[in-house]
């Protein structure tokens, strides 16, 4: 090691004449304790518990990686003093650091870090926090020397120090749990394990659940646990489960608990909590299906309790609460999921039939007339399954088949008007319904007369333009088609609603032709579009910033005074199209994926916006706090954001019109 060279940002480690102490019989659970002080200073230590009890108080985020000054000392521990009062001790290196799962590395492995350091061969992370000592350091003790690691403040020196005590606990966890040997041994660390998860200052995700995927990993390898010890784990990761939906393999050992021990305390004690999360919380069943599977596990064991269905009524009305106004949105939809799910295998037979083709006819026949409710309809496995069929019968040539796509008689819909876009059971944007649109058309069944054709788009404007202009700006010839019937025969009355269909058919070449050849024979149609562009737009759901940009370029929306982007998969990316927007008054973007970088853009820009929906957006402070500048805002919803209180204090002190704010769901609620 080079003692002579220096670089910049390091500490002066010279005036140290103390020797460094390690607490070699720390246990792996304990709670973190200072270093020892040098020669056992007793100011020392009150500085180091001073220092560690105003951490504490902190909460930091788990650190992935970061930069950092290092400075590696090589000794045996008996020479740590001279070694660090020595005057020539002053060369650190600046690195970037990487905390994975097993070792602190560096990005450029060089210098003192040419070789990753593993967790296992870390005996002690302390701080350095005695007078004379190293400013914001960290002190490694590692087989044969030393490693220091310098930060650039107290915060992100302490960030470090728990980030760096929790990986290394969490390596050990895993090695010592992944070979148990006796279950009351395995019991206890699980139980420190979860102690250790609930007190941590790190606020992140990953910290609960990083204890549940060990137990999830070591009860999957465990299959012969008797009960006892089953009920014994899942009483010691209770506490972690009230904040945390549990993982896949241990949801499937939940429901393996609730289909051998439907009647366990348990059951009632541990797993209703934790139901009760999933409902009020859970946002997609279909992003993760076991806990779907284990809620409906979960009712299923409390209907094998005395008096199973009031259990479950009782379950019901806990989850609706007292009052007339049920609380939660979600848990309806996602109770209503679980249900159908439920349902799902008394259908399954009809699946794959519909490959032979001499059975196609009277399984058209059969299942014409629906006999699937529209909540069914509407369960995306159960759509995805059917969906298949229902693509075959739209395949096959012979009029038998594919006339059993529609209603078998009035007031009933048939599997056309279902799967059309925005139909309860479509869930591709309408390319089903296109291909069974352009079967039937050819075969002159739904587009045969001008009485069916006004009849069916009067159906499609009232529920499904959107979609249809969606499939229409993405080159649907078909869907084109039918935005010029529809103007045509004057089914759309609101003249923004026209516009934006004009636009729409002026976004694609095969749309703009149509339109012209439109146009030649209604003249009417042009002067309308001359008048300018639409007040009000709504961009139907799943359009992508794409669709965005090539509706808004393909004509005039310098009278655009409203736009609703609401349940679309725009991005912060779109926000390049808005600030083009000159007369923008009020901008919804209810459920999207819009972030921060677009708040940014929106601020420096649209400085009249007065209306601006952000419910259900990835959004957080570093963007919510250039709307500061914004000073026409009176209406701004944040519910379900990532807003903080402070933040949220900030905007009401510098947004004097702001008279309508929703912050449900947030830190500052």
């Amino acid at each position: 090691m080079d003692f002579n060279s220096s670089s910049g940002g390091g500490g002066d480690l010279h005036n140290n004449h103390h020797q460094l102490q390690t607490d070699e019989s720390k246990p792996l659970l304990g709670e973190v304790s200072a270093p020892g002080p040098p020669d056992g200073n007793k100011m020392g230590a009150a500085l180091c518990r001073r220092a560690l009890l105003h951490c504490n108080g902190m909460r930091y985020k788990l650190l992935q990686e970061g930069d950092i000054q290092v400075c590696v000392i090589r000794h045996p521990r008996t020479f740590l003093c001279k070694v660090l009062s020595s005057k020539l001790l002053r060369r650190w290196e600046p690195h970037h650091l990487t905390l994975t799962d097993k070792i602190l590395a560096s990005a450029t492995p060089t210098g003192y870090m040419e070789n990753a350091i593993s967790y296992s061969a870390i005996e002690d992370v302390q701080l350095l926090s005695w007078e004379n000592a190293p400013k914001y350091c960290l002190q490694l003790t590692i087989p044969g020397g030393t490693v220091l690691l310098q930060a650039a403040n107290s915060y992100l020196r302490d960030q470090w120090f728990h980030s760096l005590q929790w990986k290394k606990k969490i390596y050990k966890y895993k090695k010592v749990l992944s070979n148990p040997s006796r279950w009351e041994v395995v019991l206890k660390e699980i139980r420190t394990l979860v102690d250790m998860a609930l007190s941590s200052p790190l606020q992140d995700d990953s910290i609960h659940q990083a204890p549940l995927e060990i137990v999830s990993k070591l009860l999957s390898e465990n299959t012969k646990l008797s009960t006892l010890e089953h009920e014994n784990i899942i009483a010691a990761i209770a506490p972690l489960l009230e904040n945390n939906h549990p993982p896949p393999d241990l949801c499937e050992f939940f429901c393996k608990h609730c289909r051998e021990r439907p009647r366990s305390m348990v059951v009632i004690e541990v797993f209703t909590p934790v139901v009760q999360r999933i409902l009020k919380h859970n946002m997609d069943f279909g992003k993760c299906p076991r806990l779907r599977l284990f809620t409906q596990e979960y009712i299923l064991a409390l209907n094998e309790l005395n008096g199973g269905m009031e259990v479950v009524k009782k379950f019901i009305q806990s989850m609706h609460g007292p009052t007339g106004q049920c609380p939660h949105p979600r848990v309806l939809p996602n109770l209503v999921a679980v249900c159908l799910a439920a349902i799902y295998s008394c259908y399954e037979e009809f699946i794959n039939r519909s490959d032979y083709d001499d059975w196609r006819p009277a399984l058209a026949s059969l299942l014409q007339p629906i006999p699937f409710p529209k909540e069914a309809l509407a369960h995306e496995k159960f759509t995805k399954e059917l969906k298949y069929v229902i693509q075959r019968f739209a395949e096959d040539p012979r009029q038998e088949v594919h006339s059993c796509l529609l209603s078998v008689r009035a007031g009933k819909d048939g599997w056309f008007q279902l799967y059309s876009p925005g139909g309860v059971a479509c869930d591709d944007d309408g390319e089903l319904f296109a291909s069974m649109v352009r079967v039937c058309n050819n075969v002159h069944i739904l587009m045969g007369s001008c009485y069916k054709t006004k009849k069916f788009l009067l159906s499609l404007a009232e529920n499904k333009l959107g979609p249809c202009m969606l499939l229409a700006l993405r080159g649907s010839q078909t869907m084109v088609e039918i935005l010029c019937l529809m103007l045509e025969y004057n089914i759309i009355e609101n003249n923004d609603t026209q516009l934006q269909i004009i636009s729409t058919l002026e976004s694609t070449e095969v749309g703009k032709r149509m339109y012209e050849q439109l146009c030649d024979r209604q003249r009417e149609l042009k002067e309308l579009q001359r008048k300018g562009g639409p007040t009000r737009l709504t961009l139907p759901t799943k359009s992508t910033d794409a669709d965005l940009a090539r509706l808004l370029s393909s004509g005039s929306f310098g009278n655009l005074e409203n736009l609703s982007l609401a349940f679309t998969n725009v991005t912060s990316a779109c926000a390049e199209q808005l600030i083009k927007l000159p007369s923008l008054k009020q901008l919804n973007l209810w459920s999207t994926q819009f972030g921060d970088a677009g708040l940014r853009l929106l601020s420096e820009h649209l400085t009249t916006l007065q209306v601006l929906n952000l419910c259900e957006t990835p959004v957080t402070d570093a963007g919510l706090l250039a709307l500061s500048s914004m000073k026409s805002l009176c209406s701004l919803n944040m519910n379900s954001t990532k807003l903080s209180a402070d933040t949220y204090e900030d905007l009401k002190a510098k947004l004097p019109n702001l008279k309508e704010v929703d912050v449900r769901y947030t830190e500052a609620w």
